[in-house]
């Protein structure tokens, strides 16, 4: 199970025990944010795009939709993500439970500056029904992010 992963990957940060696993799933930004008690924008959607025969993973506030022409624009490709077998392969983690933590050293990690609006955040941690609350700074970090990037709408 890719939660084991995740947290084995955090033990190295100290961090695995701030895992949070619900009763509930939260699969999704909504049941996400349900389940954590916060507006669902503070909820890290993590996206898996193509790129170049792998993938790139966005990290994006949970109210964003992303801008497909500021998508080509910064990574010189269609927006065209994953689909839930494809991202299982490449990530490690299934659709609902996709993060930036515990993935291979080949899949490169981006966060969108729409989660800068939060002092904490959210993202899965590797299964449907667990979290972390990080700050925006902590998770660049943790998700060894390559920088920030402005590739969201509608926020």
């Amino acid at each position: 199970m890719s939660v084991e992963a995740v947290k084995k990957y955090l033990e190295k940060y100290g961090r695995d025990s701030d895992i949070m696993e619900f009763d509930v799933s939260s699969a999704t930004v909504e049941l996400a944010a349900k389940a954590l008690n916060v507006i669902p924008a503070m909820i890290t959607k993590t996206l898996a795009f193509k790129k170049d025969g792998s993938c790139i993973l966005i990290g994006t506030a949970g109210d964003t939709k992303v801008d497909n022409k500021k998508f080509k624009s910064e990574f010189g490709v269609k927006a065209k993500m994953l689909t839930p077998e494809e991202t299982l392969e490449m990530t490690g983690h299934a659709i609902g439970g996709v993060c930036a933590f515990a993935v291979p050293e080949n899949v490169k990690s981006y966060l969108d500056i729409s989660l800068k609006r939060f002092e904490y955040v959210f993202p899965a941690c590797g299964s449907s029904n667990s979290a972390i609350k990080l700050t925006c700074d902590e998770l660049f970090e943790l998700s060894k992010s390559e920088k920030w990037v402005d590739v969201c709408k509608n926020w």
